[in-house]
């Protein structure tokens, strides 16, 4: 949970929402950068609300309808600052979903496993121009986006030269 409260915590940490920004934002900004997906949002941020890191309060843009808007208490900006500093001191080893089927790759069948790790291979290579679309959209105002974005291309890269190491064994 400690990566949603970070998330929703860093959201309102940009000013007041009401939920269906947080939710558009998590879709369709951060999604591409950190991985999160979220089924609800309404649920963290009544238990957000109730341990008083947010408030929510009725706001109205225009002649729509009164929406709840959000935003961050005094407790959630040093919530916030506390949660972001224990992620950056947070590493752990990296595993890779693929790691358990290459750790059983030998009892495949040579052609299917080589089959299964070209489709890979191609997968990985269109993340890759995905990722590489998004770089060049993402406007210059966030440079640190641009650093995520290095980041997880120099991975998928990395990906698939292990994956190249690993198809020369089957042939």
């Amino acid at each position: 949970m400690i990566e949603h409260e970070l998330l929703f915590l860093g959201l309102l940490k940009e000013g007041p929402k009401h939920g269906y920004e947080i939710k558009r934002l998590i879709e369709e900004e951060m999604f591409p950068f950190v991985g999160l997906r979220i089924k609800s949002i309404y649920y963290p941020l009544k238990k957000m609300e109730k341990l008083g890191l947010i408030q929510k309060d009725l706001g109205r843009e225009g002649k729509f309808p009164e929406k709840y808007v959000y935003s961050l208490t005094e407790k959630g900006e040093k919530i916030f600052e506390h949660l972001i500093a224990e992620s950056f001191l947070s590493i752990e080893r990296p595993y890779f979903n693929i790691d358990l089927s290459l750790y059983f790759l030998p009892y495949l069948d040579k052609k299917i496993a080589k089959r299964q790790l070209r489709g890979r291979t191609l997968f990985l290579r269109r993340i890759m121009k995905e990722l590489s679309k998004l770089k060049e959209q993402t406007t210059l105002k966030k440079k640190h986006l641009h650093v995520i974005l290095d980041h997880d291309l120099e991975l998928v890269e990395a990906e698939i030269k292990s994956i190249e190491r690993l198809k020369k064994m089957f042939e």
